[in-house]
């Protein structure tokens, strides 16, 4: 403990010639400076208590030199941002934790002008009177999906919540119970259902629902007839669900609107490049669904949102409803989604927005870059090996679980890093690299790496050769 009384005061500190060169050169408040100051001091007396620090010959200004060093390695972690960007070279195209879908560069401008100066978020041109961001979008969702209506709120379990509780609030779902899924972060379809005040009347069971387990259930309280696509997870072996055709019938019948959470929810036809079985939402409107929602940021390929389309007197009914206000979405989301939206529109989709590109993307395209990057790092001698070998990608964010996309990997090994450091430096890299790790192999799948971004992962690799 006697080292405590070297501990320097806030005073001396803040005189010592290292806090004053900070305070000059580094473009950071001095009440801010001092604050992380007197934050270190704290840590250092800590340490010391807790005999993490027993050197005995630490003196006054040894220890001011820990904490001014320990100072300016808060300074730098500061100036990195907490959201900061990344190569994706996992091959998972909607990778969840990488933020889901990239932007196309229409959306990006758009969001760049949008943020830049005022705008029509809730104005009218034509008439110079207040008008309603819910018709920002709401056109382009009508004349791609061919719905009566539609809006947008934050995501689609906002979606789910809003359709529940504005057109069943302390009213009957009724859904199957191999359709009660879980999705990412403990959201459950059963959960927020009971949040939103609606009864769900549960039919059929975990593998088998039949059409009369739906039209037994209905009653004078039924208020929706509920399927969930199984977009996340899927059933195989002995199982039956109703159809949506099936339960349009039964809907239509009974007068019971039928609401559909389509979860990820594709606006382009991936059944047509022979990949995964996904309905679109056009398919889902033309079979006469009510209402749709369905994600922004998955395989539409925009940003973080809940699509919400359907009968004009349903999707009425919810933009008047309180929670609407609450979960609608801001300027910049809006503008991502109109740039989204007008690749769609104008046909262009396969070559404007990542995710449907990335999907798409043939395997010896993707053979190509890995190759490229081989060339590039082996130019000089080198401690790594590379092969390549024939893998699978994945379309990810809880979308297609049972398709594969073929792809070619590079399996990566270094004569002094193991799998678990090499990883780890490419992790730190000023730009990070996310990679996958199998074994004792690094695994890059350049399938998730756009050409304009291979050269930061060449980069890093030649300088790892040069720390050695």
């Amino acid at each position: 403990m006697n080292i405590l009384r070297h501990l320097p005061a806030i005073h001396e500190l803040k005189a010592h010639s290292r806090f004053t060169e900070m305070v000059l050169n580094i473009d950071i408040a001095e009440d801010v400076l001092t604050e992380w100051l007197d934050e270190q001091v704290d840590l250092m007396r800590n340490k010391i208590r807790s005999n993490k620090i027993t050197d005995q010959t630490l003196n006054r200004e040894k220890i001011a030199e820990l904490i001014f060093a320990a100072l300016e390695q808060k300074v730098k972690a500061f100036e990195k941002n907490n959201l900061q960007k990344v190569v994706n070279a996992t091959g998972v195209v909607l990778h969840t934790n990488l933020g889901r879908a990239r932007l196309s560069k229409r959306a990006i401008e758009h969001i760049s002008n949008t943020a830049s100066s005022y705008s029509t978020l809730e104005y009218q041109l034509s008439t110079g009177k207040r008008g309603s961001r819910h018709d920002i979008v709401e056109d382009y969702l009508k004349q791609i999906t061919g719905a009566e209506a539609a809006m947008v709120v934050n995501n689609n379990a906002a979606a789910v919540y809003l359709v529940l509780k504005a057109l069943a609030s302390s009213r009957e779902v009724i859904v199957s119970r191999g359709e009660l899924v879980e999705i990412g972060g403990s959201f459950r379809i059963s959960e927020i259902m009971e949040e939103s005040g609606a009864e769900l009347v549960e039919v059929g069971t975990t593998n088998k629902t039949y059409a009369s387990d739906y039209e037994r259930a209905i009653t004078e309280e039924t208020a929706l007839l509920m399927k969930v696509h199984k977009s996340n997870f899927s059933l195989i072996g002995f199982t039956k669900d109703v159809d949506t055709t099936e339960l349009v019938n039964i809907s239509r019948e009974k007068n019971i609107p039928i609401y559909e959470d389509l979860g990820s929810g594709t606006l382009f036809d991936f059944k047509k490049q022979q990949i995964g079985t996904e309905p679109t939402v056009q398919e889902k409107v033309n079979l006469g669904i009510d209402v749709i929602s369905f994600s922004g940021d998955k395989l539409l390929g925009g940003p973080q949102a809940g699509v919400i389309v359907g009968k004009k007197h349903l999707i009425e009914k919810m933009k008047k409803h309180q929670l609407a206000r609450v979960l609608r979405v801001d300027k910049f989301t809006l503008a991502g989604i109109e740039g989204t939206l007008k690749s769609y529109i104008k046909g262009r989709a396969e070559n404007e927005i990542p995710t449907v590109r990335d999907i798409l993307e043939p395997d010896h395209s993707v053979l190509e870059k890995a190759q490229t990057f081989i060339e590039k790092v082996s130019s000089r001698e080198t401690a790594f090996t590379f092969h390549i070998e024939r893998g699978k990608s994945k379309v990810g964010g809880g979308t297609m679980p049972d398709v594969d996309i073929d792809t070619f990997v590079v399996k990566v090994n270094h004569q002094q890093y193991t799998s678990k450091e090499l990883a780890e430096k490419l992790r730190f890299n000023h730009i990070p690299i996310i990679v996958r790790v199998k074994h004792d192999d690094v695994i890059l799948d350049f399938r998730t790496v756009h050409r304009d971004e291979l050269d930061i992962v060449i980069e890093a690799f030649l300088q790892m050769e040069e720390e050695v």
